[in-house]
């Protein structure tokens, strides 16, 4: 329990928690940036032909 308490009232705790949402968060954004432009280069090599 003392490690809970210190992931949610130390700052190293705050920053740890601020930086791995921020990772989760980036991992969401490259995923669906990545994704979408697969799509779109699919999209348009069909389109040439």
């Amino acid at each position: 329990m003392k490690a809970i308490a210190d992931l949610f009232s130390t700052d190293y705790g705050l920053f740890s928690i601020a930086g791995i949402a921020f990772m989760i968060g980036m991992a969401i954004w490259f995923y669906r940036f990545f994704n979408r432009k697969m799509l779109e280069s699919e999209r348009a090599e069909r389109k040439r032909g």
